[in-house]
């Protein structure tokens, strides 16, 4: 699984011109989920979310997690982060999970968050044209990959 994790002042999702969720201060996180992910790699991620100090403590200093400073989540599916660019101008998307693996570690992620947060995480719609507005705060933004964790 990867992540892209931004440290925002705010960020929404619509969905054809509705707004489906929306965060105050927090982290929006991209998730996207590849062939051969496991859970052992969505609950990684899922700690490494709600304890990566990114946030700012008294001093400047990024020292504090979104856990720390009580900020919100907002996590996307975003397929797209498990492209292949080796080959060509045209990215391939073959190592993304198929539906029957990528939603259960998805939504599974986003209850794990929740659960260490302490705090209902905001979602987006899987699979769905989605518009995300987002104020990177920074900005701060980390990729996080469950197969480099070694």
């Amino acid at each position: 699984m990867r992540l892209v994790i931004q440290r925002v002042k705010n960020a929404s999702v619509e969905i054809g011109g509705s707004r489906v969720s929306e965060i105050g201060r927090g982290l929006l996180v991209l998730v996207g989920v590849e062939q051969g992910d496991t859970r052992e790699d969505m609950l990684w991620l899922a700690s490494k979310t709600v304890n990566m100090r990114i946030f700012d403590d008294e001093n400047g200093v990024m020292n504090r997690s979104v856990l720390d400073v009580g900020g919100q989540v907002l996590a996307v599916s975003q397929f797209t982060l498990t492209a292949s660019t080796r080959k060509g101008n045209r990215p391939s998307y073959i190592r993304a999970a198929g539906h029957e693996t990528a939603v259960p570690l998805y939504e599974a992620y986003c209850e794990s968050v929740s659960a260490e947060l302490g705090r209902v995480v905001g979602r987006g719609v899987f699979g769905a044209d989605m518009q995300v507005s987002l104020i990177n705060d920074g900005p701060v933004t980390i990729i996080v990959d469950s197969r480099l964790r070694e």
